[in-house]
C-alpha cells in the first residue's frame, strides 16, 4: 500500500513538472482583484465592459486601440485592481460591444467619445485617470478636454496627440484615404484588417516574439471577419483624419490643465513611433517619461513592468 502511495506521488510530482504546474495550490482570487465581464445599454447598443477594484477606490479608465479591444487590459486590470477601481469598455463595432452596420451607425471618432461618455456616466464614474493607446487617445483626449474637471491623470501608451507621431510611412496611404474616399484607396487598406497584419501589430519592434500570446489575434482576427466588420473598419480609417485638426486643442488642454501624466511608449512602434512621444514634454510640465523597449502592444510584452510604473505614479500623484 505505501509502494502504491508513494508510486502516485512520484507520478503526480512528474506530472506537475512536466506541465509547469504550481506545486502549490493558487490562492483564491480576491473579491476586489477578480475581473467582471458586464454589459450596459447605451443609446441602445450593448456596451460590453470588464471591471475589477473596490467601487470606492480611485478609477482608471481604460480605453482600448485598434484593431482589439478591453482584451489587451486583461492582464492590467487585476494588477491594479487591489486598490483601484478599474474600467475597460469595448467600443462599438469592436470587441463584445454591439456592431451595428456602417449604415445604422456613424462610425466616426466623435460618436465614439459621446458613447463613452454617456458609459462613464452611466456606470458612475465622476472623476477618473484614463489609459489612452491607439484609438483610445482620440477618444479620451476627447473627453479630456470637453470635460477636464473630471480627469484626475493621463497614462498614455502609444497614443497620438501631435503630428510628428504619424509622420512616418505606416500612415501614407491612411492619410491618402482620407483626401480620396473612393473605393480604390478604401480597398487597398484591406490589407490592414488581415491575420498577417493583425499578427504584424503584436509582433513587430518586440524583444521575443515567444512571449506574444496567440490568444491576442486569436481573440481579435474572427471579430475583424464577422460580415460588415471591414466595412466599419475602413469607416474608422477615414475618421482619423478628424483627429490631427484637434491636435491643438489637445495640446491646449496640455498646457492649460496640466494633468499629471504618465509616458509607458513602446518604442519600436512603427504605427505610432517614439516620435510622437517627445512632443508630450513641450506641453506637459507634471510628466514621468519612460520608452520600453518592445513594440505596439507593449502590455503584451511589458506588462508587469507597465503596472509597476502605473501604482507608483498613482501613489504620488492620488491621494485618496
Amino acid at each position: 500500500m505505501n509502494l502504491f502511495h508513494n508510486s502516485v506521488a512520484v507520478l503526480t510530482l512528474t506530472t506537475i513538472i512536466a506541465y509547469g504546474l504550481p506545486v502549490k495550490a493558487a490562492e483564491p482570487q480576491s473579491p476586489t482583484t477578480q475581473v467582471l465581464h458586464r454589459t450596459i445599454k447605451v443609446d441602445n447598443l450593448d456596451i460590453f465592459y470588464r471591471e475589477a477594484g473596490p467601487k470606492d477606490g480611485p478609477t482608471i479608465l481604460l480605453l482600448h486601440g485598434f484593431p482589439t479591444s478591453s482584451h489587451m487590459f486583461r492582464n492590467l486590470i487585476p494588477a491594479l485592481a487591489e486598490k483601484y477601481r478599474v474600467v475597460a469598455p469595448d467600443y462599438p463595432g469592436f470587441g463584445h460591444s454591439s456592431a451595428p452596420s456602417v449604415n445604422e451607425f456613424d462610425y466616426t471618432f466623435d460618436n465614439l467619445a459621446n458613447v463613452i461618455e454617456k458609459f462613464t456616466e452611466k456606470v458612475g464614474l465622476k472623476t477618473y485617470s484614463i489609459y489612452l493607446m491607439d484609438y483610445g487617445a482620440p477618444v479620451g483626449f476627447r473627453l479630456a478636454a470637453k470635460h477636464p474637471e473630471r480627469v484626475e491623470t493621463l497614462i498614455v501608451q502609444n497614443g497620438n496627440a501631435y503630428d510628428e507621431g504619424i509622420d512616418n510611412a505606416f500612415w501614407k496611404p491612411i492619410k491618402a484615404y482620407w483626401k480620396d474616399r473612393s473605393k480604390d484607396k478604401g480597398d487597398g487598406l484591406r490589407s490592414l484588417l488581415t491575420l498577417d497584419a493583425t499578427k504584424w501589430q503584436y509582433t513587430a519592434g518586440v524583444r521575443n516574439v515567444e512571449t506574444i500570446s496567440p490568444d491576442t489575434w486569436g481573440h481579435v482576427q474572427p471579430l475583424l471577419d464577422r460580415p460588415g466588420n471591414q466595412e466599419i473598419q475602413l469607416a474608422m480609417f477615414f475618421s482619423y483624419g478628424s483627429n490631427p485638426p484637434l491636435y491643438p486643442k489637445w495640446q491646449e488642454y496640455f498646457r492649460k490643465h496640466q494633468p499629471p501624466t504618465l509616458i509607458v511608449w513602446g518604442k519600436n512602434d512603427q504605427i505610432f513611433p517614439a516620435a510622437g512621444a517627445f512632443p508630450y514634454k513641450r506641453d506637459l510640465k507634471n510628466l514621468e517619461f519612460h520608452l520600453l523597449d518592445t513594440g505596439h502592444f507593449a502590455l503584451e510584452e511589458d506588462g508587469a513592468e507597465i503596472a509597476t510604473l502605473i501604482r507608483g505614479f498613482l501613489g504620488k500623484q492620488l491621494t485618496k
